[in-house]
């Protein structure tokens, strides 16, 4: 009976501290992209069960511009009340401020609040290539050394780096193709104006499955379960080309404590929702949650310095 009662006080508990989170006033997510996207879809299945579970209304706000620090200096400009949040990749805490002068610290002046699932690229060419497996790609652009390039849906990411680590270990000579965003580098690549590319997830998994490009490897440190028969480039022996970041929720460094803990009781609830489980592997992402603040900022900072070293290696700007 004790135990009963001690079950019944915690979960009571829990509802009160996911009430108490906010005031009893609109929940405004910022996403710093346009509609559409990775983050964007994120926020709306988040938004749509946090709605649920507080009965409090959620706006999802886009915030694109400038790889993401528009919507970032959104977040730092409201209130640092836990009422406005910004879900986004880890990319803009430790990819992007390599590249673009930001007016605040990635690293000091916002924090993670809890990661939902993880992302890594994919390397990919459209079908009609003639390489049927990534030694055969190899092979195929050596035949071509220096004349062959690559596409990333956008400079200073993940995209870039992964394609020129690549073309330095294996000694390809690409040349870089930069878009402004996934759908037109992945126009490029199927129609033949490039010919590879490392891209996220979420766009390529549907023309993959779909008969349109072709994958080679994955960037994780496990196959995904989307691409259970594509090997990863640990695999494949270039252990230097995981990348894998986390998508989540973000809220200012001053944000105080007592809200962050109830912020973390929340949306731990949110997160491990079955419907969002499921939406988030839908869309080709894999459900992770982690409501660990310090945790998260220990891996962002080894990510930022891990890119902070391709970036200077690599000598990369953004024009």
């Amino acid at each position: 009976m004790d135990m009963k009662r001690r079950t019944l006080a915690l979960l009571a508990g829990c509802a009160l501290a996911c009430g108490a989170a906010w005031a009893a006033q609109p929940i405004k997510l910022i996403v710093p992209a346009p509609p559409g996207g990775t983050m964007d879809i994120v926020a709306r299945v988040v938004g749509q069960q946090l709605s649920s579970d507080t009965g409090q209304t959620v706006v999802v706000e886009n915030k694109p511009g400038a790889g993401g620090m528009i919507g970032m200096q959104a977040l730092l400009s409201a209130p640092a009340d836990g009422q406005t949040l910004l879900v986004g990749a880890s990319n803009l805490l430790a990819e992007i401020p390599h590249v673009i002068k930001t007016s605040f610290d990635p690293l000091k002046d916002v924090v993670p609040v809890a990661s939902f699932a993880r992302s890594g690229v994919v390397l990919v060419t459209a079908a009609s290539y003639p390489a049927q497996d990534f030694q055969s790609l190899l092979a195929q652009l050596k035949t071509r050394k220096g004349q062959t390039s690559f596409a990333s849906y956008s400079p200073g990411t993940v995209s870039q780096y992964a394609g020129l680590v690549l073309s330095d270990k294996a000694g390809l000579d690409m040349q870089h193709v930069g878009y402004p965003g996934s759908p037109p580098a992945l126009q490029a690549v199927l129609g033949g104006q490039v010919d590879v590319m490392f891209d996220g997830m979420l766009t390529s998994v549907p023309l993959i499955k779909a008969g349109k490009l072709r994958a080679y490897a994955f960037s994780g440190p496990q196959r995904s379960r989307h691409l259970p028969n594509v090997p990863t480039t640990t695999e494949l022996g270039y252990p230097d080309l995981q990348f894998r970041g986390w998508v989540g929720l973000i809220a200012p460094a001053r944000l105080p404590a007592d809200v962050l803990a109830r912020l973390h009781i929340a949306i731990e609830k949110v997160a491990k929702a079955p419907a969002v489980q499921q939406k988030l592997s839908d869309v080709g992402l894999e459900p992770e949650v982690i409501t660990d603040t310090a945790a998260l900022q220990r891996e962002t900072r080894a990510m930022s310095e891990r890119n902070a070293g391709i970036v200077k290696k690599y000598g990369i700007t953004v024009n």
